[in-house]
């Protein structure tokens, strides 16, 4: 008989605070390795014989999508904290009960004051595994992750079946909520086509280059933050990137095909592909290589970074990059003027994400061709390139505009 596992902790409200997994010591029957639901070990296609490293196979296959494999880490991370702490179970031994214990727990996390803090360094007493209960959106994000981590481990022959995909209903009915008028998720990733909102329009984009423009240009360090500033910028806008394909991505992959520019790009999931380069982000990249004392165009053999710190010349992370823009975008919403509070408001919530958004909404608001616009975006869905498309609605709210409030200005 197999054993059953015992709780790693104790209850009660004298509990200590959860630390990362890495410094949490499982206490006999928690590896994993006589997990409940672990399959048949001649169907394993993977070394691994404990949940860790069951986990480690699943992470290793997104090295090449760093910001994929950060939101994946983190994922089963919490997962396999909340398995030992509060189940007293291996991962692989949780029952679908259990995982709609779990997405329960992920709307509530209880005890707070254990389970949740503000953010922090993973060597300090102060973090957390979560800052607070998680938006639909964010849940709908978790739910994701779990579910290609516990498909990837059945495909694997390591677990014997997925619980999580047993919970249908529970998962469909998150997905129409997210879709709900208001639902911060409704931008992207719902499952069914609804418009994209997080993109920033003519006006909140103008705020943001004259943001760039008025930066502080009067020390070598402030001359290579706006140089750095303005390429993001244009990358952003007209190649319409994700902020982990910045990091991970060379010089190199822009390259030169019988007199024309492409970009080539290793994107989510491993998929390539290859984007035009318009002339106009030509020379924002001739500009951005010549400020960095590289020749004006790159060769296949440059493997500068794209972007790269100002002292270490080394790569910047996406979770750098993210802070970079915020900065920006909380100074571009300081040049919004009166009658555009909602606008600046908006600029203040934007991330980097918004960035890949706005582009992909500038090349249609630009008139390009919407096959191409899918092609540029690397949308495997045409569906999801015409969430961007809302043509008629601007037409619509343009005619609404001709009826006025008779009421004296303030």
């Amino acid at each position: 008989m197999r054993r059953v596992a015992q709780p790693l902790l104790r209850r009660g409200p004298d509990l200590p605070p959860i630390r990362p997994l890495a410094q949490t010591k499982l206490a006999p029957g928690l590896s994993g390795q006589e997990g409940e639901n672990r399959a048949d070990r001649a169907r394993r296609q993977i070394s691994a014989d404990s949940d860790l490293e069951a986990i480690s196979c699943f992470l290793a296959e997104y090295d090449r999508s760093p910001g994929t494999a950060r939101i994946y880490q983190r994922e089963c991370e919490r997962l396999m904290l909340w398995a030992v702490h509060e189940c007293g179970k291996p991962l692989s031994s949780l029952t679908r009960q259990d995982f709609e214990g779990y997405l329960n727990f992920l709307a509530d996390p209880q005890p707070a004051q254990r389970w949740c803090g503000p953010k922090a360094n993973r060597a300090s007493s102060a973090w957390r595994p979560f800052v607070g209960p998680l938006s639909e959106s964010a849940l709908l994000t978790a739910i994701a992750a779990i579910n290609s981590l516990m498909g990837y481990l059945v495909d694997a022959g390591y677990l014997a079946g997925n619980p999580l995909g047993l919970i249908r209903q529970r998962r469909r009915k998150l997905a129409l909520e997210s879709l709900a008028p208001g639902s911060p998720s409704l931008a992207i990733g719902a499952g069914e086509p609804g418009s994209i909102e997080r993109f920033l329009d003519a006006d909140m984009w103008a705020a943001v280059t004259q943001a760039v423009e008025n930066l502080p240009r009067d020390t070598p360090t402030r001359v290579d933050e706006y140089e750095r500033l303005r390429f993001v910028c244009a990358m952003l806008y007209m190649l319409a990137p994700r902020a982990g394909e910045l990091e991970s991505h060379r010089m190199n992959s822009f390259q030169e095909e019988r007199g024309l520019w492409w970009w080539h790009v290793t994107g989510k999931g491993a998929k390539r592909a290859k984007i035009p380069v318009p002339d106009d982000m030509i020379q924002a990249l001739v500009r951005y290589r010549k400020y960095l004392g590289l020749t004006a165009v790159p060769k296949r053999s440059d493997t500068t970074p794209l972007l790269v710190g100002l002292r270490s010349r080394a790569p910047i992370t996406a979770r750098r990059l993210n802070q970079i823009l915020k900065e920006l975008f909380f100074r571009a919403a300081d040049r919004l003027g009166p009658g555009q509070e909602h606008k600046a408001e908006k600029l203040r919530a934007a991330s980097a994400h918004w960035g890949r958004h706005t582009g992909i909404t500038a090349k249609v608001d630009a008139g390009i061709e919407e096959r191409y616009v899918q092609k540029d975006a690397r949308h495997s869905d045409r569906r999801t390139t015409q969430r961007y498309i809302h043509e008629e609605e601007r037409r619509w709210h343009e005619e609404a505009q001709k009826q006025r409030l008779p009421w004296p200005r303030a």
